[in-house]
């Protein structure tokens, strides 16, 4: 599953083509004493840690380790407070296992989210590539009182959790060490075809999670407007059976009139393209049609309303395409799945918003191609109107619901911080799918109110609306803004992802949205 995004002779930044590591997952109905590996790797609760007044683990599977390392697990987690809080771990370096070393994850107070699931295939990757382990076991203290349906979507949230925490993007580096990981066995899940269903599931999504993270991750001299156009167009050719692909170029979006998309783009050296994949089973009928939609600004300078001070993120404005990676991604995951039932558009307006002489100023008027016109008050808030025409030519595509996914807005950053998107939209069964589909993700997702009144300070002496309301409820004003432009008898959300589109920590992109998005497209499907 190598990426080699085209190369640029700016700055000769060439890109290394890289290959994930190949681990393999299995299944395994073994009692954990016997397993033999590296690190053998325990998901505990806060329940779990608790011993009876001899100090002795009240849990069995705890219990009988413990047993078999003569009472140095629990003697260790004592000395060291290990007490099961999310985000505890400690591992231990013990004799007389199969297993090298013994590490304890904490998950929380009890049987935890899908969240809670996938930082512990996290960390145990994490541990694995400090200790450059290549095998490893992971179980649950308390996986017994899971259902079957549980275990399997625990099972995938773990197995997702490793294949991203043993992932690292080296395309840029000069020196990149691989990590060591081969193999990962799940156990205490059971086995079966339905089990490796899912694992194989999980490994598809993550695949498209990797490649999103790859698209964010690439400065803006590599990819350009053309290059992500040209990845779109890979994944459609590498999944041919199912997905097939459009680019318009300048000259075709002005036949369509989208005047909004073209006047961000025309300041750029860079052309602009506007991507359309469909996706549409091989066989069976079609019983839904969704489109999703991703804003796709490969750099934001601000244009005139340039990003100036301490705080404006301009030098990591190459995120700026961070929705159009989230749809793409979505796009591979569902060209490997391959659900039946279900017609997809993936749609991107593609280009940079720079300055010069021919770019669109603050006080001019553009025309989307719904006929509305905009007075453009901020040239900085141009992510909305690429996504104006974008918006339209989805509805043209008729579908029955759009998913657009955006790093819009800094307010919505200040409403909720940078793990969580916010959520726009008039439709309450949307919002409850989109929300039931975020559970089982494990991304964290939060509705916020269409507030209707606010539409008064978009309107405009000159034209039908000005492009951004300012600094007050910013965020709700830009999803107002964008409902101007869905037709009505289309079911539509806006996913505002500024916030957790990026690791501030890791400094690195996230791959926010698309198990999400791909987790949403299959509740349509027939599969």
């Amino acid at each position: 599953m190598a990426h080699s995004l085209a190369r640029s002779t700016l700055g000769l930044t060439s890109p290394a083509p890289i290959e994930p590591p190949k681990i393999t997952f299995a299944a395994k109905e073994i009692d954990l004493v016997e397993w033999k590996g590296d690190i053998l790797a325990v998901g505990v609760t806060e329940k779990d840690m608790v011993k009876d007044e001899s100090s002795k683990f009240q849990s069995s599977i705890l219990k009988k380790l413990d047993a078999h390392l003569g009472g140095l697990l629990a003697e260790a987690s004592s000395e060291e407070d290990f007490t099961g809080k999310a985000g505890q771990s400690t591992v231990l370096r013990l004799p007389g296992l199969g297993s090298k070393r013994v590490g304890l994850v904490g998950l929380g107070r009890c049987v935890s989210t899908s969240a809670s699931y996938l930082s512990l295939g996290e960390a145990v990757a994490g541990a694995a590539k400090a200790v450059q382990a290549s095998n490893v076991a992971i179980a649950l203290a308390s996986s017994n009182g899971l259902s079957a349906d549980s275990k399997l979507n625990t099972a995938k949230a773990i197995v997702s959790g490793a294949v991203l925490g043993i992932y690292e993007d080296n395309r840029f580096k000069s020196e990149s060490k691989k990590p060591a990981l081969k193999s990962v066995d799940i156990i205490g899940f059971g086995t079966g075809p339905e089990l490796q269903k899912k694992l194989k599931y999980a490994e598809d999504v993550c695949s498209g999670i990797i490649f999103g993270k790859e698209l964010v991750n690439a400065p803006a001299n590599v990819l350009t407007p053309g290059v992500l156009a040209e990845e779109a167009s890979k994944i459609a050719s590498m999944y041919s059976d199912v997905l097939s692909a459009t680019i318009l170029d300048a000259e075709q979006c002005k036949e369509l009139k989208m005047g909004s998309y073209l006047g961000v783009a025309a300041a750029s050296a860079n052309p602009p393209h506007f991507i359309h994949l469909c996706y549409k089973p091989s066989s069976g009928l079609v019983k839904a049609k969704l489109a999703l939609v991703g804003k796709g600004l490969t750099f934001d300078s601000g244009g005139y309303n340039i990003k100036t001070g301490p705080g404006c993120s301009i030098e990591l404005m190459k995120f700026d395409m961070g929705g159009s990676a989230a749809v793409l991604g979505a796009a591979k995951a569902l060209g490997q799945i391959k659900p039946a039932g279900v017609e997809v558009h993936f749609i991107i307006a593609a280009c940079e918003n720079m300055i010069s002489g021919t770019g669109m100023r603050p006080g001019d008027i553009v025309t989307a191609s719904n006929g509305k016109t905009i007075e453009v008050n901020n040239t900085d808030a141009e992510g909305r109107l690429t996504l104006a025409d974008a918006l339209v030519y989805a509805c043209n595509q008729g579908v029955e619901k759009i998913v657009d996914l955006a790093t819009l807005t800094g307010a919505c950053v200040v409403a909720l911080g940078p793990s969580v998107a916010g959520i726009f939209t008039p439709s309450d069964d949307l919002a409850k799918e989109v929300l039931a589909a975020s559970e089982i993700s494990g991304e964290k997702l939060w509705r916020m109110p269409l507030e209707e009144s606010y539409w008064e300070s978009m309107k405009s002496g000159v034209a039908d609306m000005v492009n951004t309301g300012g600094r007050q409820g910013g965020a709700i004003t830009a999803a107002l803004f964008l409902k101007q432009f869905v037709d009505e008898n289309v079911q539509w959300m806006h996913i505002d992802m500024a916030g957790p589109v990026w690791n501030d920590k890791k400094k690195t992109a996230t791959g926010f949205g698309i198990s999400t998005l791909v987790e949403w497209v299959l509740k349509n499907s027939s599969s």
